[in-house]
C-alpha cells in the first residue's frame, strides 16, 4: 500500500510515499502518549496561541497550500483557496473560544455541583480526500484546544496535503507528538484503534468504513464520531424565487465538482410547470460549464474540474448506466469528457422510481437526481424517504414556512433558501446512515472530553443531597 499523488486533471502520477513500519507506529504512539501528558497540562492560552499561529501560517502560505489541494484532488483554484481560509478560521475559532468552553457549568438545581470538560488522550482521525484541510482542521481545532492530541490517518491520494498540514502545525510551534501524520495501512489503523493509549476515533467516510471503525472502537469501549456522507434534498416550493433556487441548486450540486457529502444531490420541485422550468434552467447552467485545468484561477461556476480519481469517475459512470437501465432518463450529461484527466459531464437524472438503485444511493460527483411532485407533503415525504440524513435545503418565499418544514425533515442540518454550507461556529453532522456525533461549534468541542462532575459540600455535610461550600 502506498500514498500516491496523481494529478486528476492529467492522470499523471507525480509522487508516492510508502507506509511506515509497525515499529514506527509504536514509536509514534509512544511519543503521542507522552506528548499528551505535557500538552494537557499547558495553560489553555498557550495552546490557543499556537493554534492562532497555525491559522496565520495557513493564510500566509495561501497559494502554496491551495496548490497542494488542486494538484492532488483536482479542486478548482478558487475553491482550494476558500478551503485554506476555512481551515484557518476553524483554528482561530477554537483558539478564541477555548476559555469559555472550558468554564465550569454550574448545575442550577444542585448548589455546589458543576461540570467541567477535561481532555481524555490521543484521538485518531481517519479523514477523506475531498476536503483535505477542512476535515482535518475541524478535528485539530477543538482537540488541540481542549488538550487532546491528534493522530491523522489521511486518504491515500492526498499525501502532500497531509504533510503540508503537519508542517503548518510544526511551524506554529506544536510540539512533537501533539499532531502526528501517519502513512499507515488499514490493518495498522485497526491496531491503532485497539491500542489502549488511544482514547477515541473520528471518521469521515462511507457507511461501510464507518461501521467497521465503529465496531472496532466499540470492542475496546472507545468513543466514535462518524460523518458518513449523504444524499441531501433541495426542495423548491411553489412560492420560491426560481432564479435564486436554480442558482442555489447549481452551486449546491457543483461545489467541489459535486464531491461533497453535504452537496445538494436530490432536487425536489413542487409543481409540474415549475419543475420543468427549474430542471431546464439547471441543465442550461450545467451545459455552460467548461472542462478546464483546475489550477487556473477563475471565478465560481465557470469551469468544470475533474473527479479526484479514475476510480471515482468509474463509479459514477457505472451508477449512471445502472440508473438508466432501470428506467431513469438522462436529461443532461452522463458521459466522460473526451480529454485527459478524470472529467464527467454534469448530469441530470429524471424519472427515477423508488425501485431504481439511484433512488437511494449517493452520487459523489456532478450528478443531480431531479424529481417533480404536486404538494409540499409529497416533497417532505420524498426528502425523508432515504437512508441518509445529513443536510437538507428548502427554498421558499416564506421563511416561517421553511422553518416549519425544517422540523419535519429527517436530517442533522437544514438550510432555508441556501444550499448547505459550513463554518466554524455551526455544528456539523447527521442522522440515520449519515452517522452520529457532531464536529465544529461548541458541540464539536464536547465530543472527546470527560464531562467531569464535581460536587462541593461543606465540612460536616450529610452523605446525600446538595450542600454548597461556604
Amino acid at each position: 500500500m502506498t500514498f500516491t499523488t496523481i494529478n486528476p486533471a492529467t492522470g499523471e502520477q507525480l509522487a508516492s510515499f510508502e507506509t511506515i513500519s509497525d515499529a514506527e507506529v509504536e514509536s509514534l504512539l509512544s511519543t503521542a502518549d507522552y506528548a499528551f501528558k505535557d500538552w494537557r497540562a499547558r495553560p489553555a492560552a498557550e495552546r490557543a496561541a499556537i493554534l492562532k499561529n497555525a491559522a496565520a501560517y495557513l493564510r500566509d502560505q495561501l497559494d502554496e497550500y491551495a496548490g497542494y489541494i488542486t494538484l492532488e484532488m483536482g479542486k478548482l483554484h478558487w475553491e482550494a483557496e476558500a478551503e485554506v481560509q476555512l481551515a484557518a478560521s476553524i483554528l482561530d475559532y477554537y483558539a478564541d473560544h477555548v476559555d469559555a468552553f472550558l468554564e465550569p457549568a454550574p448545575i442550577v438545581d444542585s448548589p455546589g455541583a458543576y461540570v467541567q470538560p477535561h481532555p481524555i488522550g490521543p484521538i485518531l482521525a481517519i479523514e477523506p480526500w475531498n476536503f483535505p484541510y477542512y476535515q482535518v482542521a475541524r478535528v485539530v481545532g477543538p482537540q488541540l484546544a481542549v488538550g487532546n492530541v491528534v493522530l491523522l490517518k489521511h486518504a491515500e491520494n492526498v499525501p502532500q496535503c497531509a504533510m503540508a498540514f503537519a508542517r503548518a502545525l510544526e511551524q506554529a510551534g506544536v510540539p512533537a507528538g501533539v499532531f502526528t501524520n501517519l502513512f499507515v495501512t488499514h490493518e495498522q489503523s485497526a491496531q491503532i484503534i485497539a491500542d489502549p493509549r488511544v482514547a477515541g476515533v473520528t471518521i469521515t467516510g462511507s457507511p461501510r468504513a464507518g461501521a467497521a471503525v465503529a465496531a472496532a472502537a466499540g470492542r475496546h469501549l472507545k468513543k466514535v464520531v462518524a460523518e458518513l456522507g449523504g444524499s441531501d434534498p433541495l426542495i423548491v416550493l411553489e412560492d420560491a424565487d426560481i432564479s435564486n433556487a436554480v442558482f442555489g441548486a447549481v452551486f449546491g450540486r457543483m461545489f467541489n465538482n459535486g464531491q461533497c457529502c453535504v452537496g445538494s444531490k436530490r432536487l425536489i420541485v413542487v409543481g409540474k410547470d415549475r419543475g420543468e422550468q427549474v430542471i431546464t434552467a439547471i441543465a442550461e447552467a450545467f451545459g455552460a460549464l467548461t472542462p478546464a485545468d483546475p489550477a487556473v484561477p477563475v471565478g465560481a461556476l465557470i469551469n468544470l474540474g475533474p473527479l479526484a480519481s479514475e476510480r471515482a469517475l468509474g463509479i459514477l459512470l457505472e451508477q449512471i448506466k445502472t440508473a438508466a437501465a432501470n428506467g431513469a432518463q438522462i436529461r443532461a450529461g452522463g458521459k466522460r469528457v473526451d480529454r485527459p484527466g478524470f472529467y464527467l459531464e454534469p448530469t441530470i437524472l429524471t424519472e427515477i422510481t423508488n425501485d431504481n438503485p439511484a433512488y437511494s444511493e449517493e452520487f459523489f460527483g456532478p450528478v443531480l437526481a431531479a424529481y417533480v411532485v404536486d404538494t409540499e407533503e409529497e416533497a417532505i415525504a420524498l426528502a425523508n424517504d432515504t437512508p441518509w440524513g445529513l443536510g437538507a435545503s428548502v427554498f421558499t418565499g416564506d421563511s416561517a414556512r421553511g422553518q416549519r418544514i425544517a422540523t419535519e425533515l429527517d436530517s442533522g442540518m437544514v438550510f432555508i433558501n441556501q444550499p448547505a454550507w459550513t463554518s466554524a461556529e455551526m455544528p456539523f453532522g447527521g442522522t440515520k446512515a449519515s452517522g452520529f456525533g457532531r464536529e465544529l461549534g461548541k458541540a464539536g468541542f464536547g465530543e472527546f472530553v470527560n464531562h467531569k462532575l464535581v460536587n462541593v459540600a461543606k465540612v460536616g455535610s450529610g452523605p446525600w443531597g446538595p450542600s454548597p461550600e461556604v
